[in-house]
């Protein structure tokens, strides 16, 4: 028999009983629908996170006080802060890199019958270079103003859509605790980074933080960006024996600081999204194994049910292997259609997901074609002890069979 007579007599055999042959695909329209949507969400999650942490700054450094080992019984103490100095030495001293030191405080911002409780953030011009984060108007801070500690400010976007409204910001006095600030600038737009608003944030001179807000004179965090890619590993390195030396730091004894390259984060990131992605996968291709277990036991029944016909075809002169093929076929051809509409539906959950949870929409059709794949190859497995079966009915006992 010609496979073209083995195909359409396979269509018109699953036609005659539509309703089973749409239950008998449902199994595995239900499992490549999981598997698609499930490794898609996985890779979407994952091109989020990474997103995230390129928006935070490109080749950046955070470099923190740590903990030091003192006094009796080993209690640790936070070790001494950071100083505008030493931010000053890195620059100078460590090539082919670009510092913005920090200290960020909690405060009130008022404007009007308007006020927020927002992070107040003071650092320097180089912050909007390291941290990826340009003006959107206005004007950064004068060198001059970055000397004096002048009290002028540069604010977030969701504070200008909340407090401002209609009104122009630039020139405006917003009152910082309880410091009144010009503002000389807005920042451009950067939405939520990392769980948190990077939009409702204050900006101001550092020196304008210490003296007006924080009182002191410490430094928070130091953010060092790299000037050229793939560098950070070294720049690391000099950055911690430049700390060591000047916080005189014993060969052999513990760091009292940290230097934490966002790349690391990212790859330790990508890495747990990566994994939860092939166990969610996984998990959900268990389902197209029950779809194949779905396709046998239907085409088992199928097999009793046809049974004279079966016998028929044997009496006049088909051969087993033209029964075998036939039935096997009608498997095939059952679990490429339900993974046709698996995928359909898959992509179009993937995309509603994506759209609801505000991801980016990745579209893998590596993944595509494996689940696909494996449901012709489920339809394969678990169709072949039907089709088996069916070939090696007797004809006789097949005629007889009420």
């Amino acid at each position: 028999m010609r496979p073209v007579d083995t195909l359409v007599i396979a269509v018109q055999a699953i036609g005659r009983n539509k309703l089973r042959s749409f239950l008998t695909a449902l199994g595995i329209i239900i499992g490549v629908a999981s598997v698609v949507v499930m490794v898609h969400l996985g890779r979407s999650a994952t091109r989020a996170v990474t997103e995230e942490i390129a928006s935070i700054g490109s080749n950046l450094l955070f470099v923190m006080p740590g903990t030091s080992q003192r006094g009796p019984g080993g209690l640790r103490i936070p070790a001494e802060p950071f100083e505008l100095a030493d931010a000053e030495a890195i620059e100078r001293e460590v090539p082919g890199v670009v510092v913005a030191p920090s200290l960020s405080r909690s405060a009130t911002v008022v404007y009007g019958n308007a006020n927020e409780s927002v992070s107040v953030e003071g650092t320097t011009n180089a912050y909007f270079e390291v941290r990826n984060h340009p003006l959107a108007y206005g004007r950064p801070f004068e060198p001059a103003e970055v000397r004096s500690g002048a009290a002028v400010c540069i604010i977030g976007q969701t504070l200008v859509d909340d407090m401002y409204l209609d009104a122009t910001p630039l020139g405006s006095t917003l009152r910082v605790g309880r410091t009144a600030c010009r503002v000389v600038g807005v920042l451009s737009a950067k939405g939520t980074s990392m769980g948190q608003d990077r939009d409702r944030t204050v900006l101001m001179p550092i020196k304008t933080v210490q003296r007006r807000l924080a009182g002191e004179l410490d430094v928070n965090v130091m953010y060092v960006s790299a000037l050229v890619d793939g560098t950070t590993p070294r720049v690391q390195d000099d950055i911690e024996a430049l700390l060591r030396q000047r916080r005189r730091i014993a060969p052999g004894a513990e760091d009292d600081f940290n230097v934490r390259d966002t790349q690391d984060v990212a790859d330790a990131l990508e890495r747990t999204t990566n994994t939860l992605t092939v166990l969610l996968g996984a998990i959900a291709a268990v389902s197209l194994l029950v779809g194949g277990i779905g396709i046998m036991n239907i085409m088992l029944v199928s097999v009793t049910e046809r049974t004279r016909e079966i016998g028929i075809r044997l009496a006049i002169g088909a051969r087993t292997a033209d029964v075998l093929t036939q039935f096997l076929v009608e498997s095939v051809v059952l679990s490429t259609i339900g993974g046709i509409i698996g995928l359909a539906i898959g992509m179009s959950a993937t995309w509603l997901a994506t759209a609801q949870l505000d991801l980016p929409f990745v579209l893998s059709p590596g993944t595509m074609a494996l689940g696909f794949g494996f449901s012709v190859f489920i339809g394969v497995l678990f169709g072949f002890i039907p089709a088996r079966k069916a070939a090696h009915l007797n004809p006789i006992d097949a005629l007889r069979h009420e």
